[in-house]
């Protein structure tokens, strides 16, 4: 959807906390959003949710900047007007009073380029130096003092030679002639790049960036930089996974984006997330606590991400009992393997061991689950279908007729954020909570009885909103706002985590992970989670050494996956088996493994981790069926390996596979 009005002619856009200005057709600027000081420019003080002209600039811009609550305009004769909020002399006109119509900044020479802070504006001029004003109080002006500027001063030691510079929070960076990179001002989470965390007055350099940076980005407290070789890195602040090196670890040096080393043309930096575009596909990474990310959930991302719907190849898998289903960059869903019960959803029950499109979901799927002998799709629209084995109304439609083309779960047209498909159960994240339906012998529909349902019910006592889902065997376990992880249904092996065996119909918390979880995964008979360190855990059945700890003893509380104590991006639960990708990108998996379903080449079951055959890199999401597992690749590719006689494994055959094979087509 298109900003209304600006459909065309739009060459520079900039965002501020709640506002965004736009350089359109013609050299005006538009602004929309927040207008409380005036930061749209229109000479009032009433925000807009439709664009509105800034007053006096109508011809000649070139560029536009946006900080917390001020915007400034470049015009191409150099000049720079500011306005919107100036408290701290952020609008650089001798004043602080705030402007709802632009003002010129007083003494600056013919500028080059501009950037706004949270409080501060700075300037390249023509003459390659570097100009700021606005508010001071961490050294983010690079003068060597910390008092607020009112006009613009010399950053220090920044007379020439600069080509572009760039403002964070509380900090500012300059990128060099040569492609160095220069930072100063706040540093507290090592965002000045320094191998510090000590607050700089004046510029000091990037640690092993004196050359080769091509871009230079700040996000709130966080900075990263484009390589001329095309890679990404960045340092500073990273409690939301903003850096994208797997892990919520602050680095005060430039690390590697995971994922990101080369062919990357431009980089963002918002205040919590980063995204990238590499060709036509962008990606994010950070927090995602508003959908900021673009990846159709709420979950944080410590690892770059492909955008849904605008990326190339494989967005989304899905390993069902014994098929497995994808949704391509099209929006298009394909599925394959067994059809028994018409889970391939293809109007029919006719085994397909290459991938097929189900009908009616060509171009309108975002997301899709799968149970043992059913699927879900979440389509663009935020509404469900299902397809399959509907034998305890696990496709949500108020009947147990089975289906081979979807159906619409009741209710549940709209409004839908994720799903989630057990065995023979199914839930849904919707504002508010969680809903689920099918199959409830155990619990595992979480309303306080063992009732099946054939349409979604409430799931009671999750207690703060919900923010990812994922469903067991007969279980289930949500991850709340708070990041705290809980569980119901069937806990006959402790796949609850909560210390028993008991089963649970209402949601309990996980022993030891009430805060710190951004994602979980559901076993046949056991359940692993992920925190925002990169660790890995896993608790219940461990009979083929599933836990990943080194043994078989079963566990009804989370236990270390071995050689996974950080840094881990994915993990994913098979039916007796798990799979996690490694900080480098490779996957290593565990646990049962008499069909290959580990993929190292044999049929020995592992109870540690051991590396899949021919995927030591270049792996962006992991997927574990009952006996078969499947990796999309970074490029947007497909393999699976292990069970096969259903053509689960998409190679167009049926042969059991101990190595990852390409999926026909991808």
């Amino acid at each position: 959807m298109g900003v209304f009005g600006l459909s065309s002619g739009v060459s520079t856009v900039a965002t501020g906390l709640a506002h965004t200005c736009a350089v359109v057709s013609g050299g005006k600027v538009m602004c929309w959003g927040l207008n409380d000081d005036g930061e749209l420019g229109d000479g009032t003080n009433r925000s807009s949710s439709v664009p509105v002209r800034v007053s006096g600039l109508s011809t000649g811009i070139v560029a536009v900047a946006a900080g917390s609550w001020h915007s400034c305009a470049l015009k191409s004769s150099g000049d720079v007007q500011c306005w919107g909020a100036n408290s701290s002399g952020q609008l650089g006109d001798g004043t602080t009073q705030p402007r709802n119509k632009p003002v010129r900044v007083v003494g600056l020479p013919p500028a080059a380029a501009i950037a706004a802070g949270a409080s501060h504006t700075c300037a390249v001029t023509l003459a390659g130096a570097v100009m700021c004003w606005g508010g001071n109080a961490s050294g983010q002006l690079g003068d060597g003092t910390t008092t607020q500027r009112n006009t613009p001063v010399q950053v220090a030691g920044l007379g020439s030679g600069i080509a572009a510079v760039t403002a964070g929070a509380s900090h500012t960076c300059a990128l060099t002639g040569p492609g160095g990179v220069k930072c100063w001002g706040a540093n507290a989470s090592g965002q000045l790049g320094d191998g510090t965390m000590v607050q700089r007055l004046t510029p000091v350099d990037v640690v092993a960036l004196a050359s080769g940076a091509s871009t230079v980005g700040a996000g709130g407290d966080h900075t990263c930089a484009l390589l001329t070789s095309g890679g990404v890195q960045c340092w500073g602040a990273n409690r939301h996974g903003e850096l994208g090196v797997g892990a919520v670890t602050p680095r005060t040096t430039p690390s590697n984006v995971y994922g990101l080393a080369s062919g990357v043309q431009s980089i963002a930096t918002g205040q919590f997330h980063t995204c990238a575009m590499s060709g036509t596909t962008p990606s994010c990474w950070g927090d995602n606590t508003a959908g900021q990310l673009g990846t159709g959930s709420l979950l944080q991302q410590l690892v770059s991400v492909d955008v849904f719907g605008l990326s190339s190849g494989v967005t989304r898998l899905a390993t069902g009992g014994y098929h497995t289903c994808i949704v391509t960059n099209t929006a298009a869903l394909k599925c394959w393997g067994d059809n028994t019960y018409g889970q391939l959803g293809i109007g029919n029950t006719q085994e397909q061991n290459i991938p097929v499109t189900v009908p009616g979901l060509s171009s309108n799927a975002s997301m899709v689950s799968a149970g043992q002998y059913h699927t879900c799709a979440l389509t663009t629209g935020g509404g469900v279908k299902c397809w399959g084995s509907n034998s305890v109304g696990q496709l949500g439609d108020g009947t147990t007729t089975d289906r081979s083309r979807p159906v619409d779960v009741v209710g549940l047209t709209s409004g839908v954020t994720a799903i989630a498909a057990g065995h023979h159960h199914t839930c849904a994240l919707v504002k508010g909570g969680v809903q689920c339906w099918g199959d409830n012998t155990y619990g595992q529909l979480g309303d306080g009885t063992t009732t099946q349902r054939d349409t979604p019910v409430q799931v009671l006592g999750l207690g703060s909103p919900v923010i990812g889902i994922t469903g067991g065997g007969d279980h289930a376990c949500a991850i709340t706002v708070s990041n705290g992880l809980k569980c119901w249904g069937a806990n006959g092996f402790g796949q609850l985590g909560d210390g028993t065996t008991v089963q649970r119909t209402t949601p309990v918390d996980v022993v030891g992970l009430t805060s710190g979880v951004v994602q979980v995964t559901g076993g046949g008979l056991s359940t692993c989670a992920r925190t925002s360190g990169g660790a890995l855990t896993c608790w219940g059945d461990n009979e083929n050494g599933q836990l990943g700890d080194g043994t078989t003893v079963q566990e009804d509380t989370p236990v270390d996956v071995s050689g996974f104590q950080s840094g881990a991006p994915w993990i994913a639960a098979g039916g007796l088996h798990a799979c996690a990708m490694t900080p480098a990108g490779g996957a290593m998996c565990w646990g049962r493994n008499t069909s290959g379903e580990v993929g190292d080449g044999t049929t020995t079951d592992r109870l540690l981790p051991v590396p899949v055959s021919n995927l030591s890199s270049g792996v962006r999401i992991l997927s574990g069926g009952i006996s078969h597992t499947c990796a999309i690749t970074t490029s947007g590719g497909l393999k699976c390996w292990g069970r096969n006689d259903s053509g689960q494994t998409g190679d167009g055959t049926s042969t059991f596979a101990v190595f990852p094979q390409a999926v026909v087509g991808f």
